[in-house]
């Protein structure tokens, strides 16, 4: 069993709190990255989408995940399974200091997750004014730096 860490960092000028639109645990926030076979290497040429919501029986029948997927290439069977509750906002002390905010926490078996793509709706808040910034549908590739984390 090997976890992922999911962080990301931003330039959050006059915002704060830079998260998923419902939350890092949002269920049907949609999660998008390559995979990367631990057995022969070959990466996913499309992105997979993981979602809290959906969840499957992997193989040998115990437990849920929330991925299944069979390499193209070798054959080999891997899973991923979502560790809700690990994940917080991204805030404007740690934009200012660099720092990366943990989103969710991946446990991977036969794959490793490269390449995280944004999707879905974000949302921050302001911090010289009453609203709440308006979510926002990511458009902007080079806008937000993300890192995963092996831990």
């Amino acid at each position: 069993m090997v976890n992922y860490v999911l962080k990301i960092t931003a330039d959050l000028e006059n915002l704060t709190n830079l998260q998923p639109s419902g939350g890092c645990d949002d269920p049907n926030f949609p999660y998008l990255f390559k995979l990367k076979c631990e057995q022969c290497g070959e990466v996913t040429q499309k992105e997979t989408c993981v979602t809290l919501n959906e969840t499957f029986t992997p193989p040998g029948g115990r437990g849920t995940c929330h991925l299944v997927q069979k390499c193209k290439f070798c054959g080999r069977e891997g899973n991923v399974t979502m560790i809700p509750g690990k994940g917080r906002p991204l805030t404007h002390e740690d934009s200012e200091g660099g720092e990366h905010a943990p989103l969710m926490v991946f446990d991977c078996r036969g794959y490793e997750p490269i390449d995280f793509g944004f999707g879905g709706f974000w949302k921050a808040e302001a911090l010289f004014c009453y609203k709440d910034h308006p979510e926002f549908e990511s458009c902007k590739e080079n806008m937000y730096q993300t890192n995963l984390i092996n831990v």
